[in-house]
């Protein structure tokens, strides 16, 4: 435990500094260690301010470890997490933080089996780490019980902020009872967090570790627009028009780490996962492979890459986009480096533009647009690295015992033949077009059909056509996006947009709501002749029926007038 000394003088017990051991971690970061002695010694509640990737998850997680009581049959903990991702990558560093501790550790949020989720809470959970409208699900339901927790957890506080979570915060603290202590991570501190820690905080310490300037130098950044299902593809297209390709991947979850790595082993690539459920041997060999080169694809989440040390890397992948501009920096970082060019590349879907503007914005990233390779352009790459290949054998002159096979050869054959006759033989299946699927043309963002949305802002909120296309302009980052027949009623909108700014608005809103309901929708063409609504989202044509509003033609998507579980 020599490597872990300034973790156990934190009064981490064994359990949990085997636990970090086999993690690979061996020294704390700032946020840890202030928090972790603070919270165990302490009665306090805690506030860290810390920007993202700096070790936030281990800083509270560890020490609600080390505090709660195994199997007590209700639920001790919660951490609140905006997205559905963190709520994974959270629950998934405490779980490999609770080593041989009998803690059960679930996630919980939209898009996974309501029925799953509550045969799991029946069972009985230790921590729950979920996102704030699932967790409201739960308690409208009654099969979640926060009344007896010791620990309630926010993370990732100013991002529930941007969010519109705030409301759900209020709503979930109120159904906790007042025996607990609260812990409240985020990169700042808005006025509308402070608000919250002033009301339900009494005593409570405030760890401030100051932000590095995020700047990334020293590496060539370029995004590609694909779908999901045709990232594999490109990755493969990248890697073989390469001369040389010696490079980091970076997944969301353990699960993706392992399926692709396999999906390459498959594909004859030389590729490996690190992921948390490694022992720490099994962890060293892999990463002395991939430091002597005998595997050059190494695939990563964040949380398992760190402490990666490897100089000269040519590429980092990005196969699922970060959550944030630290995460990105970190992560490309690790390329570029002794003053030596690299490459970082971003696979990007329609709906993630916006995080992905945000991410070139703030951590002033040059990043380029690029245009996938074509199967002819990936094979002629390839052709041409043999050619170089086989330039550099004859130059060296280093035939072995080839050389008196080559002479018998050429008394039976023409010279021409026989190497032909050897290319095939030797590289057939990398000049194989057969061996690439074709990426469909729908990959790359469609800008040219449109669509109807509604936007819960109107006239009593000051809007106006130019404003409304101002504020979606400013939403989805993109400052040349032309709106049309944008209509402005007292308390709601209609405009049309192109579908990849669409697809962006409502992935930018899915959990934003106004009062219950979504604050953008879909608009759908109503059937029939027009009339005014009663007011009822369910009825007919959309209407403002408190101004006795004229009819639009267009109703709401009524299919996300519910709560969605997808959403949260």
């Amino acid at each position: 435990m020599e490597k872990l000394a300034k973790f156990k003088a934190l009064g981490l017990s064994d359990s949990t500094l085997k636990a970090l051991k086999k993690k690979g971690f061996e020294e704390p970061t700032p946020i840890q260690e202030k928090v972790i002695p603070l919270f165990l010694k302490g009665e306090c509640d805690i506030i860290g301010q810390a920007q993202t990737g700096t070790g936030k998850t281990t800083a509270f997680g560890a020490p609600i470890i080390e505090k709660i009581p195994e199997k007590s049959g209700k639920v001790q903990a919660i951490v609140l997490t905006p997205t559905r991702e963190l709520a994974i990558q959270v629950s998934e560093e405490l779980n490999s933080l609770k080593g041989d501790k009998k803690l059960h550790i679930v996630p919980i949020y939209g898009g996974q089996s309501m029925t799953q989720q509550l045969r799991v809470l029946k069972s009985g959970v230790d921590i729950v780490v979920g996102t704030p409208g699932r967790v409201i699900d739960h308690l409208e339901r009654k099969s979640l019980n926060l009344e007896d927790i010791m620990y309630f957890v926010l993370d990732e506080a100013d991002e529930m902020l941007n969010m519109g979570f705030i409301d759900d915060i209020k709503e979930i603290l109120k159904a906790t009872g007042p025996h607990k202590r609260m812990l409240f991570f985020s990169a700042t501190m808005p006025k509308a967090i402070l608000g919250i820690v002033k009301k339900y905080m009494k005593n409570y310490e405030h760890i401030a570790i100051e932000k590095e300037e995020i700047v990334a130098e020293l590496t060539e950044q370029i995004y590609f627009e694909v779908q999901e299902n045709d990232k594999f593809e490109a990755l493969c297209r990248i890697i073989d028009i390469e001369d040389e390709f010696y490079g980091l991947i970076f997944c969301r979850t353990k699960t993706d780490t392992g399926q692709l790595a396999q999906k390459l082993g498959d594909r004859g690539y030389s590729a490996d996962a690190l992921h948390g459920d490694l022992s720490q041997n099994e962890r060293e060999k892999i990463l002395n492979k991939f430091r002597k080169q005998k595997i050059n694809i190494l695939v990563a989440t964040d949380v398992a890459a760190r402490g990666i040390d490897i100089m000269d890397l040519t590429h980092v992948i990005n196969y699922a986009l970060p959550q944030d501009p630290e995460s990105y920096v970190h992560r490309i970082g690790r390329t570029g480096r002794a003053g030596k060019q690299g490459t970082a590349i971003t696979f990007v879907t329609s709906n993630e533009y916006r995080r992905l503007t945000y991410i070139k914005k703030t951590s002033k990233s040059e990043m380029k647009k690029g245009k996938l390779p074509e199967i002819k352009d990936v094979i002629k790459a390839k052709r041409t690295r043999i050619k170089a290949e086989l330039d550099s054998t004859i130059k060296m002159e280093e035939y072995g015992d080839c050389l008196e096979m080559s002479e018998k050869l050429l008394n039976e054959y023409p010279a021409e033949k026989i190497l032909a006759a050897l290319l095939k033989y030797a590289f057939k299946e990398q000049f194989d077009e057969s061996m690439y699927a074709e990426i469909s043309s729908s990959s790359y963002v469609d800008r040219k059909g449109k669509t109807r949305l509604f936007i819960a802002m109107g006239k009593v909120d000051g809007m106006t056509p130019d404003k409304l296309s101002e504020f979606i302009q400013e939403e989805t980052g993109d400052s040349e996006l032309k709106i049309r027949d944008a209509e402005i009623f007292p308390h709601f909108s209609f405009v049309t947009v192109p579908f990849a700014q669409a697809e962006a608005l409502l992935e930018i809103f899915k959990n934003r709501m106004r009062g219950r309901k979504p604050f953008v929708e879909l608009a759908q063409k109503s059937k029939g002749r027009s009339s005014k609504s009663t007011g009822d989202s369910r009825g007919g044509t959309r209407s403002d029926s408190r101004s006795g509003s004229r009819s639009t033609g267009y109703t709401r998507n009524t299919r996300s007038t519910k709560r969605k579980d997808s959403s949260y």
